[in-house]
């Protein structure tokens, strides 16, 4: 699938109704288009029954709650999306469907929150593990943590600093904090420092910002390091080796060697040939490029559309098989049915 405007990233915003496919085949390989043959309509249900949506604006915690059918306690885990901001909801609600209760947190750009990301307080997200660790529908001890791009910085960070965090899952994150001052009481993690003139554009006129991060290893960068040996939490790194955002294998890669020069266990890495840096759940199409928040252009993500499909088929499995089996001891058969 492809997007008819350009630049454009396929999302679900309304989880509590179906994303509907209108399917045409046409005579001939067009333009100009042949006569209509067939079509027909796939219907995609994103909330199963009774699963519970819960708007969730407790204190300063502003996202929504998603509860799987049943008396629980159930497994939980905060869900963290990217620079885009808002509250994305789908995945969070997908991952409800096979048993967990999940938070899909908003931290910037959505009603009172700040509207950009020049700090980002832990405090605020410490509100919110301490609201999932004392709902009654949360089994503890301790909760688990999901985190795209972005998302999987904070993630690190929170794993870093806060207490009751079991199991924390990257997608294409950083060990490093990028984007904003990161502030946790007496703490000060400035934001990974980059170079404009590393931006590159591809032959199809995109913009490759790949190389615009500095070295998180060397002099000053070396700041921006997120401690994630302070973390008390089993570590899983999912990776794409295409990853045009930014160097996500080397941010795995070194995030384990930090792990484990400070006795720590080694985090489980796995990576995907020939794919981008938006891997969502199974069946949404991959996005080649989009407009990026902070660049202010389009810019290529990456990624092979076969290679990046099933990509996203094997690591919903494993985050799921994870999951169950630091939440809740039991892993149960992993399916990428949604």
């Amino acid at each position: 699938l492809q997007p008819q405007t350009p630049f454009k990233r396929l999302v679900k915003r309304d989880v509590q109704t179906p994303l509907r496919l209108l399917l045409e085949v046409f005579e001939g390989h067009g333009p100009p288009q042949g006569r209509l043959l067939a079509q027909g309509q796939h219907e995609w249900v994103f909330m199963q029954d009774g699963l519970q949506r819960i708007p969730v604006r407790e204190g300063r915690v502003r996202g929504t709650l998603f509860l799987p059918p049943g008396d629980g306690p159930f497994p939980g885990i905060i869900d963290l999306y990217g620079v885009g901001g808002g509250l994305p909801e789908y995945r969070a609600c997908l991952l409800a469907n096979h048993g967990f209760a999940v938070l899909a947190l908003a931290y910037y750009g959505y009603e009172d929150l700040p509207q950009n990301m020049q700090e980002f307080q832990l405090e605020y997200f410490e509100e919110a593990v301490d609201f999932m660790l004392k709902h009654r529908q949360v089994k503890g001890p301790g909760i688990g943590l999901l985190g795209i791009s972005k998302g999987g910085d904070l993630c690190v960070s929170i794993a870093s600093f806060l207490k009751g965090i079991t199991a924390t899952a990257l997608i294409n994150g950083s060990v490093a904090n990028v984007g904003g001052m990161l502030r946790y009481k007496d703490i000060t993690i400035p934001p990974l420092g980059f170079d404009l003139k590393r931006m590159k554009v591809n032959e199809d006129g995109i913009t490759d910002i790949v190389d615009l991060l500095n070295n998180p290893l060397e002099g000053p960068s070396s700041q921006s390091f997120i401690p994630l040996e302070k973390a008390e939490c089993t570590f899983l790194f999912i990776v794409g080796q295409d990853d045009r955002n930014w160097k996500s294998e080397f941010f795995a890669v070194e995030g384990s060697k930090r792990l484990q020069a400070h006795g720590k266990e080694k985090p489980q890495i796995i990576l995907y040939p020939r794919t981008g840096h938006y891997i969502e759940p199974p069946f949404f199409p991959m996005c080649a490029a989009s407009l990026h928040k902070l660049v202010g252009k389009p810019v290529a993500w990456g990624g092979d559309p076969k290679a990046h499909f099933e990509a996203q088929a094997d690591a919903w499995q494993h985050i799921q098989a994870f999951f169950h089996k630091h939440l809740s001891g039991t892993p149960p058969g992993a399916s990428n049915k949604l």
